[in-house]
């Protein structure tokens, strides 16, 4: 296995405050160890194929990317959107790929493997430390995407404000995340809400509202009766 890229975030300088762990390596309890322990079987139990591969699918499609675009994969778990951005962006292009937990880096990387995907890099970091900027450059991305993570991390709104800070003006962000389904389909919500449960979801979040606020040229989908929603946007010149 290839080695990877290991950032650390910095140390909370409140320890005593529950939330993050201030240690890479202390993945093993809160929502981060549900991800930890369940890494290798991820992608069966997920749900992915009969449900959430629909949100993947249209958070790439709306970042708009091109051959030869660098697109950061936050909270990219075991890498189950890189197919998706290797036939967005080609051969030139780069996606880097952020996550905290080893394990699913671990996944990841194993599947950059099998694929030969040479332009994939792989991050340990913590994106809700809100210091991408310090790991990946400011402005030096051309697309960020969120999928499924937003509602996870810890501190999401860290996470959101860093992954502007990391994209340039004009680029596009996209956040693919959870909501109960409506409609008909409530009924199910019963069911929507014990799977947000396990997967550590904070289904009060509602992170897409965040590129509404802090985006421009917003455009909003509502999949699987609305239990998906899907917002991108562009991000503004700095003033």
């Amino acid at each position: 296995m290839h080695r990877l890229v290991a950032r650390f975030p910095r140390p909370d300088p409140d320890p005593g405050r529950q939330g993050r762990s201030s240690l890479v390596g202390a993945d093993v309890s809160g929502r981060l160890g549900r991800y930890t322990i369940g890494a290798r079987c991820y992608d069966v139990v997920s749900g992915e194929w009969p449900v959430y591969r629909a949100g993947r699918r249209a958070g790439v499609e709306m970042l708009g990317l091109h051959p030869g675009d660098r697109v950061l994969d936050l909270g990219c778990g075991t890498g189950l959107n890189f197919a998706l951005l290797e036939a967005a962006v080609g051969p030139t292009g780069t996606i880097v790929g952020v996550d905290l937990s080893a394990a699913m880096l671990a996944q990841a990387d194993a599947r950059k493997q099998r694929h030969g995907w040479a332009n994939v890099s792989l991050v340990q970091a913590d994106a809700g430390s809100g210091d991408l900027t310090g790991v990946l450059g400011a402005g030096s991305a051309d697309a960020a995407l969120f999928t499924y993570a937003l509602s996870v991390i810890d501190d999401g709104v860290a996470a959101w404000l860093s992954a502007l800070a990391a994209t340039r003006a004009g680029g596009r962000v996209a956040v693919v995340d959870l909501a109960l389904p409506a409609g008909g389909w409530a009924v199910l919500a019963p069911l929507a809400r014990i799977a947000c449960f396990t997967g550590g979801v904070d289904l009060d979040r509602e992170p897409w509202r965040w590129v509404v606020r802090d985006t421009r040229d917003v455009e909003q989908r509502m999949l699987r009766a609305g239990h998906i929603q899907v917002a991108a946007g562009t991000v503004p010149a700095r003033t």
